[in-house]
């Protein structure tokens, strides 16, 4: 979802700055040395990040185009910002800031993500067999802080003050080499099922067996050694009230990210693109070789 955050952002000032329409001399800055108009603001930031607008444009277009044939209910967007901020915990408000974003702007990052979802699962089939078996493994969500460390001593040396009493969040403070989570006591947040296989292979194996309120012994990974503790545990809902995002998730592990780039691409060329701006033609250039060459096949044919 990051990577998504920048373009975003970035491509909220260009749907402002495409919405002037005939007034793109409008001004949005003035001095005595003289104006800057939305023309002069557009054309400097395309000079200026210039692949990054040309990121915007295609996020931008992927949502107009998704948009018209998948449907994003309140519901869904509103269940799904709640997760991402539960994920992100004491964070939400850091991360917002880092990517310049407000909770409108947050939740235009997740319509997209939602709309993508459905685009590349579109025609995946899963069984009820298959639903229950993967309900049996599914874990719900579990609340996680934990303290990063360069080597092993410095690991039980810390192991050996939380076992005394000393406070875990104080510790992360001064120890961990983490720093996006040491200031907020080493929390990581909420993390559901498939966020936990997100984390490198040791941190998850440790998930599996940690108990609330259990703190682990120093595991070692690529990263150095973390102490984990799991603060909190979500109580497990019945197969009939997560089904249907059960299905979603098992839909999404059926995906081959190769297939799906292929099928959002083919959304685009079926909604015949044409960049008008010649500085973001970049933007679509391997959409247009696509369409060139499907073109060149026919006519052989």
């Amino acid at each position: 979802m990051k990577k998504w955050i920048l373009s975003l952002t970035l491509a909220a000032g260009v749907v402002g700055l495409a919405a002037c329409g005939n007034n793109s001399g409008e001004k949005v800055a003035t001095s005595k040395a003289g104006d800057v108009t939305k023309d002069e603001l557009y054309e400097a930031m395309k000079e200026k990040y210039s692949p990054q607008m040309e990121q915007a444009l295609q996020e931008l277009m992927y949502k107009k185009v998704l948009s018209e044939k998948y449907d994003v209910s309140k519901d869904e967007l509103d269940k799904k910002f709640k997760e991402a901020k539960n994920q992100l915990g004491s964070q939400y408000d850091m991360f917002l800031t880092q990517y310049s974003l407000d909770e409108e702007g947050f939740k235009d990052v997740l319509e997209l993500e939602i709309l993508r979802n459905k685009a590349a699962t579109a025609g995946v089939k899963v069984s009820d067999k298959e639903l229950k078996d993967y309900y049996k493994k599914w874990q719900p969500e579990i609340k996680v802080r934990h303290i990063l460390v360069e080597d092993e001593a410095k690991a039980n040396e810390v192991k050996q003050k939380l076992d005394k009493g000393e406070k875990f969040e104080d510790l992360a403070k001064k120890y961990s080499s983490d720093q996006g989570s040491a200031q907020n006591g080493g929390e990581l947040g909420w993390v559901n099922n498939e966020g936990r296989k997100q984390f490198v292979p040791e941190f998850t194996k440790a998930l599996e067996t940690l108990k609330k309120g259990e703190i682990s012994e120093p595991i070692k990974s690529q990263f150095g050694y973390h102490i984990i503790e799991v603060t909190d545990v979500k109580e497990k809902q019945s197969f009939d009230k997560l089904k249907g995002q059960l299905e979603d998730e098992l839909k999404m592990t059926k995906v081959d990210p190769e297939k799906a780039q292929m099928k959002l691409e083919k959304e685009l060329k079926a909604a015949d693109i044409k960049v008008e701006d010649k500085d973001l033609k970049k933007a679509f250039e391997d959409l247009s070789d696509a369409k060139k060459e499907d073109s060149d096949k026919k006519e052989k044919q």
